[in-house]
């Protein structure tokens, strides 16, 4: 999998590494050592903890799909807005307004640093 040369596809590099049921390939959409919010209120970090919530995830079976509301970007450093869901069928079996932090790297490449996947949900207390 290649990683995004824009920021504004982070969204979508994301969700086809996810519907590839692979978690090498997702976990390589990330930084790990930055911050990944798999459920509200529950922050982890480091490369274990990564892996164990994206297998979490990954456990969801279904196809993902992730809308980028926005991406806004100053230097190598850029803030995503999504609307991410999995689905089965006509089923969703979850569905969240998310927020993401995105860092190019050097060889300019974009990963993310802080995935907050609730973070814009109006109820959402931390």
């Amino acid at each position: 999998m290649n990683l995004p040369k824009r920021a504004e596809d982070a969204h979508t590099t994301l969700a086809a590494a996810f519907n590839t049921g692979d978690v090498a390939t997702v976990m390589n959409m990330y930084d790990v050592t930055g911050i990944i919010v798999p459920e509200p209120g529950k922050p982890v970090s480091g490369r274990e903890k990564f892996e164990e919530s994206i297998k979490a995830i990954l456990s969801i079976k279904g196809k993902m799909e992730i809308k980028t509301v926005y991406c806004l970007q100053t230097g190598n450093i850029a803030l995503g807005r999504s609307e991410w869901s999995i689905t089965d069928g006509n089923e969703v079996k979850i569905s969240a307004k998310g927020i993401e932090v995105m860092k190019q790297q050097s060889d300019g490449t974009w990963k993310i640093v802080i995935d907050q996947a609730f973070g814009a949900e109006a109820n959402l207390v931390v």
